[in-house]
């Protein structure tokens, strides 16, 4: 029998859906989180958050208590669940086309689970046109096939969902409206578009972004190679100036959206997104640039370098697709000695900061973590900063 006020979230030890599960089970729901990671699954029955999430750890143990949350990875699990809210993820190939073919098989298996009463919504990031082809899929069993896209910036769900509007879109009107009135617990605003608008507004969004970074990233190569301080620079443009007030600081742009929705817009597009392209060649090149240019400077031949930070953004765990970890096997294969360290990743490996500093001529600081911006770094070592973190650079 199907409970109203139940949600199964599907991929829910994730980094969409738990925190989604949690802001759901907070306002009134049950929610179950399947997901195949076991060992999430069980970290979060036992009230440990599987990574960094603000203000999850509290909420989690709150709603465990109250036994409105727990993970399985028992897909059997959706069948008394009145909403299905699809959470996979949708990565890009090696050579950049979306990998579409496992996110359609999982529906060809969740057909054998699911009823006409049931909403099914879709939150993950898909190709325009996928969400007609899942229709097609499992539209024998259920027609209220929604596409509700997650626009959140990672580790910040609890923050965000609150505050920013959804995009609802849908196959018929029950499934518009009752994934509506569904987000209106937990939504600011709703705004119901169509299927491939709500495709396209994600895709062109985090494309937007990963365009924006790469000029930031391609200025400041360009002061780097005229010995200029791109930072400086970049402070005058804005000062007085509110034109130039919202330029991104430059760094490691990558995480697993940017670069895999703006690849997956130039799939849609016929590979003719040139922009995208190159932003992709700019922000991709960022760590091997930095160490070429370093060694027009100095001679790297027995030097050592520290790299302070592994994950791909600061005050993060998650090293999905992180320039940081490009950059040390770039250096693990020119054989030059290297040495790492992260405030919130750990493997083997892995060194105190001070210790890094110690053993390190050359520091690298690749993620900005908050604790890197006054840590003492003695003046006879070399600093380089892509982030614009610290006063110190070369």
């Amino acid at each position: 029998m199907i409970n109203k006020s139940e949600i199964s979230i599907i991929g829910g030890s994730g980094h969409v859906g738990f925190p989604l599960g949690l802001v759901f089970s907070s306002s009134g729901f049950k929610v179950k989180l399947i997901d195949k990671n076991q060992k999430n699954n069980n970290l979060i029955n036992s009230g440990v958050n599987p990574y960094l999430e603000e203000g999850s750890k509290k909420l989690l143990a709150k709603m465990l208590k109250l036994k409105r949350i727990f993970a399985t990875k028992q897909l059997e699990h959706i069948k008394t669940s009145k909403f299905i809210i699809i959470c996979l993820g949708t990565p890009i190939d090696n050579k950049l086309k979306p990998k579409i073919k496992d996110f359609l098989n999982f529906f060809h298996l969740l057909k054998k689970y699911i009823n006409r009463d049931q909403i099914i919504i879709i939150r993950s990031s898909v190709y325009p046109g996928i969400s007609e082809k899942v229709y097609k899929i499992i539209k024998n069993k259920n027609e209220n096939l929604s596409y509700c896209p997650e626009r959140i910036v990672q580790g910040k769900s609890l923050i965000e969902l609150p505050k920013i509007s959804q995009l609802i879109a849908g196959k018929n009107n029950k499934a518009i409206n009752e994934s509506a009135n569904l987000f209106k617990k937990i939504c600011k605003k709703i705004i119901k578009v169509s299927i491939i608008e709500a495709e396209l507004v994600k895709l062109f969004s985090n494309a937007y972004r990963y365009v924006h970074f790469a000029i930031s990233n391609q200025f400041f190569m360009i002061c780097k190679n005229n010995n200029l301080n791109f930072f400086k620079i970049r402070d005058i443009m804005k000062d007085g100036y509110h034109r130039n007030a919202h330029i991104p600081l430059s760094g490691f742009t990558a995480g697993p959206c940017l670069l895999k929705d703006t690849m997956q817009l130039s799939s849609f597009f016929n590979n003719n997104f040139s922009l995208g392209h190159a932003a992709m060649k700019i922000n991709q090149e960022m760590p091997e640039f930095i160490i070429k240019n370093l060694s027009k400077k100095i001679d790297l031949k027995g030097k050592t370098i520290g790299l302070l930070g592994l994950s791909f953004k600061g005050e993060s765990d998650d090293i999905r697709d992180s320039l940081s970890i490009k950059l040390l096997k770039y250096l693990k294969r020119k054989k030059i000695k290297t040495f790492y360290s992260d405030e919130f990743y750990k493997m083997s490996g892995n060194l105190k900061k001070k210790d890094l500093i110690k053993k390190s001529n050359i520091i690298i600081i690749c993620a900005p973590h908050k604790a890197y911006k006054k840590l003492h770094i003695p003046k006879d070592k070399i600093i380089i900063d892509v982030w614009g973190l610290r006063s110190k650079k070369i």
